[in-house]
């Protein structure tokens, strides 16, 4: 039972990335808690085995990434996949940075965001993506997520430029696709809920401008308590190997063989305790357990 930290690769899907760790890792059990698009790279997690149990625990984790959002172009993907869609304004400038402020404040915080028609969202049994690529469309609803922080890092005259700076100020920052064209990017530093498309924070951040946009690359730095410096290569995914309990991140409480028992059966021991947290028993993995109205109620028990 382990967890693993992969640096995705570009070009490849988070289907991908299972695939392939399942080689490396000699097993076919393997989930992700997150999926990535192609043109993102970063860290993923990967749970392997038994540890599968927890994809349901990890997946609501909020999540950072460093993104370049192209100004005077978009694409039907939202990002750098292309072909340019609709008008392009090539003669756009960078607005000032208190304009790009002003739009940015408007982005932080609870809202409801469209997802990119492009996205892994299944209506009615199928993918969006499998209908947009087909050329239809799917009525995709307006989801609640939170954009916990959004800062403005640089304004660069082209995407190349914003390139070169991620890769100057960032060891991990050196992996974009192809800019599509020569339009003034914006690099941001943002940390989101789960649920949150970036790609639709690009759109969106372009509409307040008045200007098409897109997401010109896009790395994803957190999940969670990982980082992505704690993540490795694909080829080195077994040394990436966590314990469960490392994983989680929930408070922990070591149960006194009374409460592990009640745990064990199934009943609701009382507690004055409030929240969700990882019960362990001898320092092994015994629950996950909310503490709510008085009452411990297991969630998912080993």
């Amino acid at each position: 039972m382990a967890i693993h930290l992969v640096n995705k690769p570009l070009n490849l899907t988070s289907f991908d990335v299972v695939a392939r760790a399942r080689k490396f890792l000699n097993t076919r059990k393997i989930g992700h808690t997150g999926t990535l698009d192609p043109l993102a790279t970063g860290v993923l997690v990967l749970c392997s085995d038994a540890s599968t149990k927890l994809v349901q625990f990890l997946t609501a984790d909020s999540k950072d990434y460093l993104a370049l959002v192209a100004l005077g172009g978009t694409s039907p993907t939202l990002d750098a996949e292309g072909p340019l869609q609709g008008p392009v304004q090539t003669n756009f400038t960078l607005p000032s940075s208190a304009t790009l402020e002003t739009a940015l404040e408007k982005l932080r915080g609870p809202q409801m965001q469209m997802p990119p028609q492009y996205s892994a969202i299944s209506v009615d049994g199928k993918r969006a993506y499998e209908v947009a690529r087909s050329g239809g469309e799917t009525a995709l609803k307006l989801r609640p997520i939170t954009i916990f922080s959004l800062e403005l890092l640089a304004a660069c005259a082209s995407v190349e430029e914003a390139q070169s700076f991620v890769a100057s100020e960032f060891p991990y920052g050196n992996n974009f696709p192809p800019a599509l064209g020569t339009f003034p990017t914006v690099v941001l530093r943002a940390s989101v809920s789960s649920g949150s498309y970036l790609r639709s924070l690009a759109r969106d951040l372009g509409e307040l401008l008045g200007v098409p946009a897109h997401l010109a690359g896009l790395i994803r730095t957190r999940v969670g308590k990982f980082s992505l410096s704690e993540a490795v290569e694909l080829p080195e995914v077994k040394s990436s190997s966590l314990s469960e309990i490392e994983a989680l991140d929930y408070p922990q409480l070591e149960a006194d063989p009374v409460l592990a028992l009640h745990l064990r059966q199934g009943k609701r021991p009382p507690t004055a305790l409030e929240g969700r947290f990882v019960i362990t028993e001898n320092g092994g993995l015994l629950a996950i357990a909310d503490a709510a109205e008085g009452f411990w109620t297991v969630v998912r028990g080993w």
